[in-house]
C-alpha cells in the first residue's frame, strides 16, 4: 500500500507518520507490555497453568479457601482443578481457568470481592459435574438428568471439599 506524502512523493504508510507519533506508539506499547509482564511475574502467573493447589493461595484472599481445603475430606484425593475445572477437554479446562483468573484478578485489583468467597453458578455447575464424575456409581440412584431441577450435591455437601 502506498501513499502520497504532502510533497507529492510516493511513500509507505510508515514513512507518512512523523517520528514523534512512532515514539508515542512504541512507548505506549512498551509500557503496556512491560507493566503486563511485571504484573504476570509478580502474581506468579505461570503457576496457574499447573495443577498445584498452592497456586490458588498465591492471592491472599484465597488463603482461607486453600487452608480449608487442606483440612477437608478431599485433600488427599483431589486438588482444586479436580473439582473446579471441566474434565471434558484441555481447552475447556484452560478456558475456565482463564475466566476464573480474570475474575479473581479483576476483583482483587478493584478490591470488589466479598468478605466470604462464594462459588459462581458456572463454577457450581462444573463442581456438580465433577462430583458425579467421581462418585457416579455411589449416587446413581439419586442423580436424575431428566428432573426439572437436577440433583445438586453441594446443597447438602457444601463443605466437603473445604472442610467446613
Amino acid at each position: 500500500m502506498t501513499f502520497h506524502s504532502p510533497g507529492g512523493k510516493r511513500g509507505s504508510f510508515f514513512a507518512a507518520l512523523p517520528l514523534w507519533s512512532w515514539l508515542v506508539l512504541f512507548s505506549l506499547g512498551g509500557g503496556i507490555v512491560g507493566l503486563g509482564g511485571f504484573t504476570f511475574s509478580y502474581a506468579e502467573g505461570l503457576s496457574y497453568f499447573s495443577d498445584d493447589p498452592k497456586a490458588c493461595s498465591n492471592c491472599h484472599v484465597m488463603r482461607d479457601v486453600y487452608d480449608s481445603w487442606n483440612r477437608g475430606a478431599h485433600h488427599h484425593v483431589a486438588g482444586c482443578n479436580d473439582c473446579h475445572t471441566p474434565h471434558t477437554s484441555l481447552v475447556a479446562k484452560y478456558v475456565i481457568k482463564g475466566l476464573n483468573g480474570w475474575n479473581h484478578s479483576k476483583a482483587f485489583t478493584l478490591n470488589d470481592f466479598p468478605a466470604t468467597i462464594r462459588i459462581t453458578p458456572l463454577n457450581r455447575a462444573i463442581a456438580q459435574e465433577n462430583c458425579v464424575a467421581c462418585h457416579g456409581e455411589l449416587v446413581s440412584l439419586i442423580v436424575h438428568d431428566d428432573q426439572a431441577e437436577g440433583t445438586d450435591c453441594l446443597t447438602c455437601h457444601t463443605g466437603v471439599g473445604h472442610g467446613k
